[in-house]
């Protein structure tokens, strides 16, 4: 299928403006913005015909050309990424089979995780959606649990039904677990937040109104549950790397050690 990588990014943000342009520091010494490091990570994508940042803002804009990304401009009525995609698509009149959401804050997003995404959505002709989700170590549940604990909204976690079609997402950890009976492995699945669309099902979402379920979490995928879509929930495998999204200022520590020990 031929396949377009939109990566949107917005300099406003509640919980830590200005993010895309937030440098961190690579293990060589040097220091990289996070919407470069996010497109890096796509620009390694195998079988990828296009990849190009979606944004609303000039400062943004102005950094993606200067490293030679392919920027559409769109505008700044968007409330989501998935909706500043599906205005992307048109606004650039792009003819493509798949559209992959890469969000700009996902820099630890291994090319694996999206390649097994295009080839879940071209075996799977009911999904409309797909989304990887990658089981919890213990690291990463602590983290879930320590940020949850402080009230920090930290990562997102998926149930999904024996046929991998997701049934919630939500910034709670979900499924509940006494802490006195952690299983092994632990079943908690951490939603990453990439997805892969067909451009029917980006254009539906943008007719759907956001429902109650959307309002209360800010999760623009429940959007589609709400609305009976299918998502595909795919299980990746992490390979031994750590991932983790930059979704406030105290994850930038978190995601250098992860490269350190990725180098």
């Amino acid at each position: 299928m031929k396949t377009t990588i939109l990566i949107p990014a917005r300099y406003q943000s509640s919980r830590y403006p200005g993010k895309p342009l937030a440098e961190l520091t690579l293990p060589s010494g040097t220091r990289k913005s996070l919407i470069r490091m996010s497109w890096d990570a796509a620009c390694q994508v195998h079988g990828v015909d296009r990849v190009a940042i979606a944004t609303d803002d000039d400062r943004i804009a102005e950094h993606a050309r200067g490293f030679g990304a392919d920027v559409v401009m769109t505008s700044s009525e968007a409330r989501n990424g998935t909706e500043r995609c599906a205005e992307a698509l048109v606004n650039a009149g792009i003819e493509t089979d798949l559209v992959v959401n890469l969000q700009g804050d996902a820099p630890l997003t291994p090319p694996w995780f999206i390649e097994d995404l295009m080839a879940a959505m071209t075996r799977d002709d009911t999904a409309q959606v797909a989304t990887p989700v990658l089981r919890c170590d213990a690291v990463t549940y602590g983290h879930f649990r320590e940020d949850r604990l402080v009230g920090r909204v930290g990562g997102t976690t998926v149930v999904f039904d024996r046929n991998g079609h997701g049934l919630y997402v939500s910034k709670e950890v979900i499924p509940f677990i006494d802490p006195g009976k952690l299983p092994d492995p632990i079943p908690v699945f951490h939603h990453v937040g990439v997805y892969a669309y067909r451009p029917a099902a980006l254009r539906a979402y943008t007719g759907f109104a956001p429902g109650i379920l959307e309002e209360l979490e800010g999760l623009e995928q429940l959007r589609f549950l709400e609305n009976g879509v299918t998502v595909a929930c795919v299980e990746v495998d992490g390979r031994g790397r750590v991932f983790w999204e930059l979704n406030n200022p105290e994850d930038i520590p978190r995601i250098e050690i992860a490269l350190k020990e990725q180098a």
